[in-house]
């Protein structure tokens, strides 16, 4: 049975399986608007690089089993040398309070499915659930109708969080392939500050599916940096939906690391609602064989003197596949306007191909907006340098590689995650760089 039956066949015994019903109604008219349109084929614009039909022609179990035999050192494997940092792990969808740390004070933290039981809580889903990703594209609606797994949380106001907060999703102990719709809610108060790391990890050799939906609030003077650490292995598919709305004088930031999963596809949406605004994106992606990883990223400048930065590195081998499509948007009163958006790849390989579609719409006279996007292989003459100097072939192109990715994550203010970045990077590489 292909993915789309399965959806509408399972849905009334996922809501018979919830204790809330607040939600039930929406949840179904998110169904209904899901099965109107389906799933995107290439066809649609949006897709037309990016063919799920590997992932919609599969069948999924939509209820994972809860038990697990995650190990100590399974755990200790996927930390950054963190011990000062506070973790969340949810195992199988369910949080797990004997595997997390969480040592932060005077906020207000739950997980997805028990805030949404929890009364007190009710007004502000009202106030936030499904605001900025009421996109109705097919993936939002689906996670809509479904999502259960994930957190909120909620920063007051001036309240600074010191410790970055490492989140884990963990699938392990599934015996068929499994389906997952996890959904965070982030509310970051005025002049409070947070750092979220979130990372997703497959431990069995069947197949996981996974829809994120993700809502970031930044208020006035407030700071949210989300890193996403994307390195799962072959039989991960990962769809990943991420809307920040920003408030005047705030600072968001999102950056996506890329190494690992069959398919990624990460849709990213900024809005910025005030003046005084700075938004950063900034994305490295190394992959190999078949895969696929596609950025399609949006900034929607709706106010003036914002700033916007985006720059996304990619570097192919094998038959893998990169897609960027990156979209700045300049309302007519966003005078003062600074957009930035850069695009660069390298192709190892004959078989890797990359579509990058960098695009500006402009409607006000007062900016400064560039765009840009290369593609091509390794500095002849660079090269030639380092060789002259005794280094082999393969070690100068795998410097030369670190050194292009690099600048992408400069702005990563958290050591052992730059760390641990620098380290994947020359794993993938495979050069001995010194830390």
């Amino acid at each position: 049975m292909a993915l789309k039956e399965q959806i509408i066949q399972n849905h009334n015994e996922f809501l018979e399986s919830l204790r809330h019903r607040f939600l039930d109604e929406d949840r179904k008219a998110a169904l209904q608007r899901f099965e109107k349109a389906g799933f995107p084929t290439k066809k649609d614009e949006e897709y037309k690089y990016t063919n799920l039909k590997e992932i919609t022609e599969k069948a999924y179990n939509f209820f994972p089993k809860e038990s697990h035999n995650i190990t100590k050192e399974q755990l200790d494997h996927l930390h950054l040398g963190e011990e000062n940092f506070d973790w969340i792990t949810f195992v199988n969808g369910k949080l797990h309070k004997e595997l997390s740390k969480v040592s932060i004070e005077n906020v207000e933290f739950l997980s997805f499915n028990y805030a949404l039981n929890d009364e007190k809580h009710r007004d502000v889903f009202e106030k936030y659930f499904n605001t900025i990703a009421e996109d109705q594209s097919a993936f939002t609606n689906l996670n809509q109708a479904y999502c259960k797994y994930g957190f909120f949380l909620k920063v007051p106001k001036n309240v600074v969080i010191e410790k970055p907060i490492h989140v884990f999703y963990i699938s392990q102990n599934q015996e068929e392939n499994t389906f997952y719709n996890t959904r965070n809610l982030l509310i970051v108060d005025e002049g409070a500050k947070v750092e979220i790391i979130e990372s997703h990890h497959n431990f069995d050799s069947t197949y996981v599916l996974t829809n994120s939906v993700t809502e970031i609030f930044t208020y006035p003077n407030a700071k949210a940096d989300w890193h996403k650490l994307q390195n799962d292995n072959d039989t991960s598919y990962l769809l990943d939906n991420t809307f920040a709305k920003q408030e005047k004088d705030s600072l968001t930031t999102v950056n996506t690391f890329s190494f690992g999963g069959k398919l990624v596809r990460n849709n990213l949406d900024f809005i910025q609602n005030g003046s005084n605004i700075n938004s950063f994106m900034n994305g490295i992606t190394i992959i190999g064989k078949d895969q696929l990883v596609d950025h399609h990223t949006a900034v929607h400048h709706n106010q003036p003197n914002c700033e916007s930065y985006q720059n996304y590195k990619g570097i192919f081998d094998g038959k893998s596949h990169g897609v960027f499509n990156g979209k700045v948007f300049v309302d007519k009163i966003a005078q003062k306007t600074n957009a930035y958006q850069q695009n660069n790849n390298v192709l190892l390989s004959e078989g890797a191909t990359i579509d990058t579609k960098p695009q500006l719409e402009i409607f006000a006279d007062d900016v400064k907006c560039s765009h840009g996007c290369t593609v091509g292989q390794l500095n002849e003459d660079a090269l030639f340098y380092l060789r002259a100097r005794g280094i082999s072939k393969k070690e100068a192109q795998a410097l030369l590689l670190y050194a292009f990715a690099n600048d992408a994550m400069q702005n990563i203010d958290i050591e052992p995650l730059k760390e641990k970045i620098s380290k994947l990077l020359a794993e993938k590489l495979q050069v001995d760089i010194e830390f």
